[in-house]
């Protein structure tokens, strides 16, 4: 197979980390600036440029790129419950109305008489994302969760979505079997932040694959 045919490495897993696979997304993003090398559009060690990691959409503008060009390295979501989970927030450019409503709950969710910045946001999420180079997690009850939280249990990666239990692939849903329940799940490690999940309780209404339905 030439290097032609081969996917690039630039989808993330709702864990964070970036795999080369043949399954589009449907959201874009970056995490503040170029993590590979434009001649051979493969990935440096870096994972990240700065604390602004957004999820965009596909379409904006009637821009267009070259993929793994000069510019930022550009990263692809299965959807944004996927985003969410590696840490990136709605950008303020392309989806204004989302990033908008996403701080309104960020703020709800804190108390906040007004909602928060962008940077203020960033700064709290970037503590959250990473321990070292491993995605950092934290424990809570999986009924205790929110739908659109995601999190890892018995070496799949699930999330829930009014009353179901999902499990996540780069493909898209498929649902837990059926006899599952939180019952039987228990104290789970969660990838979602905890910002980012208590911006889910709070109201936010992120976007899904269509398989999810």
């Amino acid at each position: 197979m030439s290097s032609v045919d081969q996917p690039l490495c630039n989808r993330v897993a709702a864990d964070g980390s970036l795999h080369a696979v043949r399954a589009r997304g449907t959201m874009m993003g970056n995490r503040g600036g170029r993590l590979h090398d434009p001649a051979t559009r493969r990935l440096g060690p870096a994972r990240w440029r700065s604390r602004r990691w957004i999820c965009c959409r596909l379409d904006f503008a009637g821009r267009r790129r070259e993929v793994m060009g000069a510019g930022y390295t550009e990263l692809f979501f299965l959807d944004e419950v996927t985003a969410l989970a590696a840490g990136h927030r709605p950008c303020f450019e392309c989806r204004r109305d989302d990033a908008r409503a996403f701080a309104a709950a960020w703020g709800a969710a804190r108390g906040l008489e007004r909602p928060p910045s962008a940077d203020q946001m960033d700064r709290a999420l970037h503590g959250e994302r990473l321990s070292g180079r491993d995605k950092s997690t934290h424990l809570a009850s999986a009924d205790s969760l929110p739908d659109g939280a995601v999190f890892q249990h018995g070496g799949q990666i699930l999330t829930w979505r009014t009353g179901r239990l999902l499990v996540w692939s780069f493909d898209g849903y498929r649902p837990l079997a059926p006899h599952s329940s939180a019952v039987d799940i228990g104290t789970v490690a969660v990838l979602t932040p905890p910002s980012i999940v208590a911006v889910l309780a709070a109201s936010y209404r992120p976007g899904w694959h269509p398989s999810a339905d």
